[in-house]
Protein backbone atom coordinates (compact mmCIF):
# COMPACT_ATOMS: atom_id res chain seq x y z
CA UNK A 1 0.00 0.00 0.00
CA UNK A 2 2.64 2.52 1.02
CA UNK A 3 4.60 1.32 -2.54
CA UNK A 4 1.40 2.73 -3.94
CA UNK A 5 1.12 5.73 -2.72
CA UNK A 6 4.79 6.59 -3.51
CA UNK A 7 3.74 5.99 -6.94
CA UNK A 8 0.41 8.03 -6.91
CA UNK A 9 2.55 10.69 -5.21
CA UNK A 10 5.43 10.61 -8.09
CA UNK A 11 2.61 10.37 -10.71
CA UNK A 12 1.23 13.90 -8.99
CA UNK A 13 4.23 15.41 -8.39
CA UNK A 14 5.45 14.94 -12.62
CA UNK A 15 1.47 16.32 -13.70
CA UNK A 16 2.14 19.30 -11.58
CA UNK A 17 5.68 19.99 -13.20
CA UNK A 18 3.85 18.82 -16.60
CA UNK A 19 1.47 21.48 -15.95
CA UNK A 20 3.43 24.24 -14.85
CA UNK A 21 5.42 24.05 -18.37
CA UNK A 22 6.16 27.78 -19.47
CA UNK A 23 6.29 26.89 -22.84
CA UNK A 24 2.71 27.80 -24.91
CA UNK A 25 1.91 25.82 -27.88
CA UNK A 26 2.43 26.81 -31.41
CA UNK A 27 0.07 29.24 -32.51
CA UNK A 28 -1.73 29.24 -36.11
CA UNK A 29 -0.77 32.23 -38.54
CA UNK A 30 -3.49 34.47 -38.96
CA UNK A 31 -5.87 33.99 -41.29
CA UNK A 32 -4.76 35.96 -44.99
CA UNK A 33 -6.69 36.32 -47.87
CA UNK A 34 -5.40 33.80 -49.55
CA UNK A 35 -7.26 30.56 -47.12
CA UNK A 36 -10.66 32.45 -48.74
CA UNK A 37 -9.35 32.74 -52.45
CA UNK A 38 -11.48 31.14 -55.07
CA UNK A 39 -8.40 31.36 -57.45
CA UNK A 40 -5.06 33.55 -56.99
CA UNK A 41 -3.82 34.69 -60.21
CA UNK A 42 -0.07 35.67 -60.39
CA UNK A 43 0.73 38.84 -63.47
CA UNK A 44 -2.61 39.64 -63.96
CA UNK A 45 -4.23 41.88 -66.94
CA UNK A 46 -7.74 42.72 -66.57
CA UNK A 47 -9.42 44.63 -68.97
CA UNK A 48 -12.00 47.17 -67.31
CA UNK A 49 -14.82 47.74 -69.61
CA UNK A 50 -18.41 49.21 -69.06
CA UNK A 51 -21.18 48.33 -71.24
CA UNK A 52 -18.95 45.87 -73.20
CA UNK A 53 -16.87 49.41 -74.21
CA UNK A 54 -12.91 49.37 -73.25
CA UNK A 55 -12.34 51.97 -70.14
CA UNK A 56 -8.77 50.68 -68.83
CA UNK A 57 -6.44 48.05 -68.39
CA UNK A 58 -5.95 46.86 -64.96
CA UNK A 59 -2.37 45.23 -64.11
CA UNK A 60 -1.28 43.19 -60.60
CA UNK A 61 1.31 41.47 -58.98
CA UNK A 62 -1.00 39.29 -57.64
CA UNK A 63 -4.44 38.75 -57.81
CA UNK A 64 -7.06 36.76 -55.15
CA UNK A 65 -10.51 36.44 -56.69
CA UNK A 66 -13.21 36.40 -54.21
CA UNK A 67 -17.28 36.18 -54.32
CA UNK A 68 -17.35 33.75 -56.94
CA UNK A 69 -15.23 36.61 -59.44
CA UNK A 70 -17.18 39.29 -58.42
CA UNK A 71 -14.09 40.79 -55.99
CA UNK A 72 -10.72 41.57 -56.62
CA UNK A 73 -7.93 41.60 -53.92
CA UNK A 74 -4.41 42.52 -55.84
CA UNK A 75 -1.39 43.17 -54.84
CA UNK A 76 0.83 45.99 -56.97
CA UNK A 77 -1.53 47.06 -58.62
CA UNK A 78 -1.89 49.91 -61.49
CA UNK A 79 -4.40 50.97 -63.55
CA UNK A 80 -4.60 52.95 -66.93
CA UNK A 81 -7.73 54.85 -67.41
CA UNK A 82 -9.11 55.51 -70.65
CA UNK A 83 -12.57 57.45 -72.18
CA UNK A 84 -14.98 55.64 -74.39
CA UNK A 85 -12.84 56.39 -77.50
CA UNK A 86 -9.63 55.10 -75.90
CA UNK A 87 -8.25 58.46 -75.78
CA UNK A 88 -5.70 58.47 -71.98
CA UNK A 89 -7.63 59.77 -68.81
CA UNK A 90 -4.69 58.75 -66.08
CA UNK A 91 -3.20 56.02 -64.27
CA UNK A 92 -3.18 55.00 -60.65
CA UNK A 93 -0.95 53.05 -58.84
CA UNK A 94 -0.88 51.30 -55.19
CA UNK A 95 0.43 48.92 -53.17
CA UNK A 96 -2.70 47.11 -52.72
CA UNK A 97 -6.02 47.35 -53.99
CA UNK A 98 -9.74 46.12 -54.59
CA UNK A 99 -11.87 45.93 -57.60
CA UNK A 100 -15.27 45.16 -57.59
CA UNK A 101 -16.94 43.88 -60.85
CA UNK A 102 -20.41 44.36 -59.95
CA UNK A 103 -19.79 47.93 -58.53
CA UNK A 104 -17.07 48.67 -60.99
CA UNK A 105 -15.32 50.42 -58.27
CA UNK A 106 -11.63 50.20 -57.71
CA UNK A 107 -9.95 50.86 -54.14
CA UNK A 108 -5.87 51.46 -53.42
CA UNK A 109 -4.20 51.44 -50.66
CA UNK A 110 -0.58 51.63 -49.71
CA UNK A 111 1.39 54.96 -51.31
CA UNK A 112 -1.50 55.67 -54.30
CA UNK A 113 -0.40 57.77 -56.89
CA UNK A 114 -2.58 59.29 -59.42
CA UNK A 115 -1.54 60.51 -62.84
CA UNK A 116 -3.58 62.68 -65.27
CA UNK A 117 -2.99 63.66 -68.57
CA UNK A 118 -2.34 67.53 -68.31
CA UNK A 119 0.57 66.74 -66.02
CA UNK A 120 -0.68 66.32 -62.07
CA UNK A 121 0.12 63.77 -59.98
CA UNK A 122 -1.81 62.65 -56.85
CA UNK A 123 -0.24 61.22 -53.55
CA UNK A 124 -1.99 59.69 -50.66
CA UNK A 125 -2.57 56.78 -48.46
CA UNK A 126 -6.13 55.70 -50.17
CA UNK A 127 -8.25 56.20 -53.02
CA UNK A 128 -11.56 54.98 -54.38
CA UNK A 129 -11.98 55.15 -58.68
CA UNK A 130 -15.50 54.88 -59.62
CA UNK A 131 -15.86 53.38 -63.00
CA UNK A 132 -19.46 53.94 -63.63
CA UNK A 133 -19.31 57.69 -62.55
CA UNK A 134 -15.35 58.65 -64.05
CA UNK A 135 -14.58 59.74 -60.72
CA UNK A 136 -11.24 59.27 -57.95
CA UNK A 137 -12.33 60.17 -54.16
CA UNK A 138 -10.65 59.95 -51.05
CA UNK A 139 -11.43 61.06 -47.63
CA UNK A 140 -7.54 61.64 -46.64
CA UNK A 141 -4.48 62.96 -46.57
CA UNK A 142 -3.25 64.18 -50.25
CA UNK A 143 -0.94 65.54 -51.91
CA UNK A 144 -0.87 67.30 -55.67
CA UNK A 145 1.96 68.51 -57.51
CA UNK A 146 2.27 70.13 -61.65
CA UNK A 147 5.20 71.19 -62.21
CA UNK A 148 5.97 74.08 -59.95
CA UNK A 149 2.48 74.33 -58.10
CA UNK A 150 1.17 72.26 -55.10
CA UNK A 151 -1.45 71.75 -53.30
CA UNK A 152 -2.48 69.18 -50.41
CA UNK A 153 -5.62 68.77 -48.17
CA UNK A 154 -7.64 66.33 -46.69
CA UNK A 155 -10.35 64.81 -48.64
CA UNK A 156 -10.76 65.24 -52.80
CA UNK A 157 -12.78 64.51 -55.55
CA UNK A 158 -11.80 64.12 -58.85
CA UNK A 159 -14.22 63.76 -62.00
CA UNK A 160 -12.34 62.56 -64.92
CA UNK A 161 -14.92 63.74 -66.99
CA UNK A 162 -14.83 67.46 -66.89
CA UNK A 163 -11.59 67.76 -65.24
CA UNK A 164 -12.63 69.04 -61.82
CA UNK A 165 -10.75 68.74 -59.09
CA UNK A 166 -12.67 69.47 -55.52
CA UNK A 167 -10.39 70.01 -52.42
CA UNK A 168 -12.62 68.98 -48.73
CA UNK A 169 -11.04 70.36 -46.36
CA UNK A 170 -7.44 71.95 -44.79
CA UNK A 171 -6.84 73.04 -48.16
CA UNK A 172 -3.67 74.65 -48.96
CA UNK A 173 -0.63 74.74 -51.03
CA UNK A 174 1.40 77.17 -53.69
CA UNK A 175 -0.27 77.58 -56.86
CA UNK A 176 1.05 80.21 -60.02
CA UNK A 177 -2.00 82.51 -61.22
CA UNK A 178 -1.42 83.81 -64.64
CA UNK A 179 -2.90 87.33 -64.48
CA UNK A 180 -4.45 89.08 -67.50
CA UNK A 181 -2.23 91.14 -69.21
CA UNK A 182 -3.08 95.24 -69.51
Amino acid sequence: MRRLSLVLAAAAALGIAACSDKKQPPVAAAPSVADSADQILVTTHYLLTNDGIKRGDLTADTAFILGQGTRFDLRKAHVVFTTETGAPQGTMDGNRGTYNTQMQVMEGWGNVIVRTPDGRTLKTPHATYNQILHTIVSDTNYTITRGNDTQSGIGFTYNQTTGSFKCLKACGGNFSVALPAK
